[in-house]
């Protein structure tokens, strides 16, 4: 069953002009449908003949139906954690670069938009990750829809850690440190690391090494449900911190614990009737340019 969108909130980089365009563009076309439209407190641009309500950042997941993110997949991992948990869903308008997570080109959105008021879309639950950090103290916790990053800080030496899945010992690494990822994230820091893509309907952890000390130390692939434990071990200058898409956690001394897992929270997203994860790829990616043949001899747009 498609669900009712009468309470929308706007969110992006409005200071890119293309973003600010877009949003004023989106604001005016749901304006005139009669939806209420809640804003971002951080954007402080004008609005001209458009009723906006700023609602902060605490606030905004919990009152809007659905929230509409501009801009790259920075901006939609901004946006999953205002809606996490919530069964808000987002939809991303893509005015950045690759666009993973914003899949709505700017030339398509009012289109896809009203097909979305009309209830013509898809719906997808992504996995997120749960990290904490445990020092003895008072635990540090965190969501990632993408990733949970552990690296070295400040320094040139290289970090030396352990790891375990499920209580079971699995390797010593070092190296530069180690990526957690979703399948989301896949496509992220993960791949540039060598890891595979994921489909993100599989519900998997990828494991990948940033710049192993030893070539044999592969990326590795888990079941969703395992608890993933890393821990720095003590050497000269190691300075290591913790990063949940892109975000800092917080550091993490020698003997400390990082714990990650699947978080019971997740983010829905929405995309247009007809959403092609494959395609994506493809377009993205620049897959099969120059190939003499086609599968389905349709352009990559």
């Amino acid at each position: 069953m498609s669900r009712s969108f009468k309470t929308i909130a706007l969110t992006g980089k409005y200071r890119d002009p293309r973003v600010g365009d877009s949003m004023l563009i989106l604001a005016r076309h749901l304006g005139a449908a009669g939806v209420r439209i809640l804003l971002d407190p951080a954007i402080k641009m004008d609005f001209p003949d458009v009723a906006v309500e700023p609602v902060s950042e605490l606030e905004l997941g919990a009152a809007a139906d659905l929230v509409i993110a501009v801009g790259g997949d920075g901006t939609m991992l901004y946006a999953s954690r205002l809606v996490a948990g919530r069964d808000v869903p987002l939809l991303g308008i893509n005015r950045g670069r690759l666009g993973f997570l914003a899949d709505i080109t700017p030339g398509e959105m009012v289109r896809r938009l009203d097909e979305v008021l009309a209830g013509d879309y898809e719906e997808e639950r992504r996995l997120m990750l749960e990290a904490v950090i445990d020092n003895g103290g008072p635990p540090r916790r965190a969501l990632a829809l993408n990733d949970v990053v552990l690296q070295k800080r400040d320094t040139g030496r290289m970090l030396d850690f352990e790891n375990w899945i499920d209580g079971v010992y699995v390797n010593t690494h070092g190296g530069d440190g180690l990526v957690i990822a979703t399948p989301t994230g896949s496509t992220a820091y993960a791949l540039s690391g060598g890891g595979p893509i994921v489909h993100p309907s599989l519900e998997a952890i990828t494991l990948v090494p940033i710049c192993p000390h030893t070539l044999s130390d592969r990326p590795i692939v888990v079941r969703a449900d395992a608890r993933i434990e890393v821990r720095v071990l003590p050497r000269p200058d190691t300075r290591a911190e913790v990063s949940c898409d892109g975000i800092a956690l917080g550091d993490l001394a020698a003997g400390e614990r990082l714990s990650v897992g699947a978080a019971e929270e997740r983010v829905v997203l929405i995309h247009p009737r007809g959403h092609d994860y494959f395609r994506l790829l493809r377009s993205k990616l620049h897959w099969g340019r120059g190939s003499q043949s086609r599968f389905d001899g349709a352009p990559d747009g």
